[in-house]
């Protein structure tokens, strides 16, 4: 259950990115981060979010955004991801869950009745200073951009 709040401070994480690069929230100091965390690459829900986020890239960062996934999936599986859908930006690949864990979005789930750990999908929106701004715990897959937009005019 995502326990932090908008006014927290946003928590700090070093992992590797599609690329093999490793990333960190010290990355982004001094810039806007949306932080979207999504189940699972190429599922279809996060397929449209992932595509919705790169279809207003160019908006999002003329508005001061940089964007950032977080998924549960392998660096191999995310560069495919990248490379199908031409995602522009990082893509965490967070297979021990640490990134997850530390912002809540890492718990227990029902389908069909049947309870399994994954992701809640959520996107925390992240300020030049680390501060969280915003968090949109049921993102609008086909409008997500947009909302994001509207909410920290």
């Amino acid at each position: 259950m995502v326990t932090l709040k908008e006014g927290n401070k946003a928590p700090v994480f070093s992992c590797s990115n599609q690329d093999g690069k490793k990333v960190s929230l010290a990355d982004y100091k001094g810039k806007k981060l949306v932080l979207y965390f999504y189940s699972e690459a190429g599922s279809p829900t996060c397929t449209i979010e992932s595509c919705n986020l790169r279809d207003n890239y160019t908006l999002l960062k003329k508005n001061g955004f940089e964007v950032l996934g977080v998924g549960p999936d392998s660096e191999t599986v995310l560069k495919k991801f990248e490379i199908k859908y031409k995602l522009p930006f990082s893509l965490i690949a967070d297979t021990a869950h640490d990134v997850l864990e530390k912002y809540g979005v890492w718990d227990k789930k029902k389908l069909f009745g049947r309870e399994y750990m994954g992701v809640l999908r959520t996107t925390f929106v992240i300020d030049e200073k680390g501060i969280i701004l915003k968090i949109f715990t049921k993102p609008r897959n086909k409008a997500h951009a947009e909302e994001i937009l509207v909410a920290l005019k």
